[in-house]
């Protein structure tokens, strides 16, 4: 037989068509990996390729995440989870029926407890109980829902990421932007359904934290750098116009067409759509990192400077993200590890996040974008109640990584405003009322988005995976 004939046969379609025993039924589970991801040769044609929109389940309160990540751990006891025990028995040993089989990274069990330094004061009509570190975030009371009761399965940093980032301690999995824009596409026209920002330096868990894993690849989250070209290359280099990279643009996706529609692979509707947007981004980019068109008062509202790489800067993208029809933003600021020095760490840490993050919900509420921007601020665990001094670390008076109980807080997106849900025991180690599960915030979250967690699913190696895995509740309090 001509070899020629060979060569455009894929070993995909053989396997399929030919139905070679286990090989055959093999390839029945990868084809039907793919349909579940939605794509065919004819679809993936269209304007927005895969991440074209698609409906929800059921009506939706948010169209689009920011999820404002703290990675290290912010201490809930210094800034959400007043606990005036602890100063009555500052320095005192923990009880061993409070610590009966807990996981302690890198302090003693016989560590004495620590009375958070800072001033609790309650504040707005809903009495939200705030540190005085954030007099920001205090200013928005009312417009925020503060969880005390968020628990993980995970201990250190880059597993306990990875597991708030996608459903999953293993490596591969889905990220939630990812899951979010399989199951309802884009809106955006000149940029990526999911981008990731990220100054001041990566979280431990790595691309894991925003990766597409088993979905098309056109669900990974895309990195933006906070200044300058938002995505490294962008930029022609010399002597290349867009004359010439349009023209070159049109002859690969042919060809890359006249590949899917053989092969009907969605890897390379993928790859087409992936062209695309970094064509229509060179046009799309400059207008959107130019934060020099925003008013000086929104500029001061934010304390961002344009042609700087800062949080505040991070910030007020994200609000021009969402504004142009992006449906997930992840805003990452690693900088709450805060093993030594907890006082002095997190004022130096909420210095630079309460203005810009109290400043995103109010100017995302006087735009009107609040009611359907879902926005999400915490880390991937809490601190403990005892201290962590480690002098053979060079670490005095710090807390160490403690995933039993802590916080976050939520804001718009059909979040019910200005109430406080769950409680922690005396010492603020354990939950006591309404403990909500990591996948239970991740059903909450495809809730509001329109979304049944036990529905968006996704076929591979054989069986149905979804964000939450085989667990998780929406958590209906937090709901308006």
């Amino acid at each position: 037989m001509n070899r020629s004939v060979f060569s455009t046969i894929s070993r995909r379609y053989f396997l399929s068509e030919c139905s070679l025993g286990l090989g055959g039924m093999a390839m029945a589970s990868l084809m039907n990996a793919d349909a579940g991801a939605g794509v065919t040769a004819q679809g993936a044609a269209g304007d927005k390729g895969p991440l074209g929109p698609k409906p929800p389940h059921f009506p939706a309160k948010a169209k689009s995440v920011i999820f404002l990540f703290m990675g290290g751990g912010p201490s809930q006891l210094d800034l959400f989870d007043y606990k005036p025990t602890l100063k009555k028995y500052e320095g005192q040993e923990v009880p061993d029926s409070v610590l009966k089989g807990a996981d302690l990274p890198f302090i003693e069990r016989e560590a004495a407890l620590m009375a958070s330094p800072f001033k609790f004061s309650r504040h707005g009509q809903s009495g939200a109980e705030l540190s005085e570190l954030l007099p920001n975030l205090a200013k928005i009371a009312d417009d925020i829902s503060i969880v005390r009761s968020i628990r993980t399965d995970a201990f250190n940093h880059a597993p306990a990421q990875i597991f708030l980032n996608s459903g999953s301690l293993l490596l591969g999995r889905p990220s939630m932007g990812a899951w979010v824009n399989y199951g309802l596409g884009s809106e955006a026209e000149d940029l990526p359904a999911y981008v990731v920002m990220n100054p001041g330096g990566g979280p431990s868990g790595g691309a894991s934290c925003w990766t597409n894993g088993f979905l098309p690849s056109a669900h990974q989250g895309v990195m933006f750098r906070s200044q300058g070209d938002p995505v490294l290359f962008v930029s022609n280099p010399p002597g290349y116009d867009t004359k010439m990279q349009r023209e070159s643009l049109d002859l690969i996706n042919q060809l890359n067409q006249n590949h899917l529609g053989a092969l009907g692979d969605p890897e390379i509707a993928g790859r087409i759509h992936s062209y695309e947007m970094a064509f229509r981004l060179q046009s799309s980019a400059p207008e959107l990192m130019d934060l020099s068109s925003e008013s000086q008062e929104t500029l001061d509202l934010y304390g961002a400077k344009p042609g700087q790489s800062s949080f505040a800067n991070t910030c007020l993208l994200a609000r021009r993200l969402v504004e142009r029809g992006v449906r997930f933003v992840s805003c990452i600021l690693v900088d709450w590890d805060h093993h030594s020095d907890v006082a002095g760490s997190l004022k130096k840490s909420c210095g630079n996040t309460d203005q810009a993050t109290a400043a995103l919900v109010a100017d995302l509420k006087r735009r009107g974008l609040l009611d359907d921007t879902l926005v999400i601020w915490g880390g991937e665990f809490g601190r403990t109640p005892m201290v962590e001094d480690n002098p053979a670390l060079g670490r005095k008076l710090g807390r160490d990584h403690h995933p039993n109980a802590y916080s976050m807080w939520f804001a718009g997106g059909g979040i019910r405003p200005g109430q406080t849900i769950g409680a922690t025991d005396d010492l603020g180690y354990h939950v006591v009322e309404d403990p909500v599960h990591i996948h239970d915030l991740h059903a909450t979250i495809l809730h509001l988005l329109g979304l049944d967690h036990t529905k968006l699913t996704y076929r591979y190696q054989g069986r149905n995976f979804r964000l939450t895995d085989v667990s998780g509740n929406v958590v209906s309090k937090l709901i308006a």
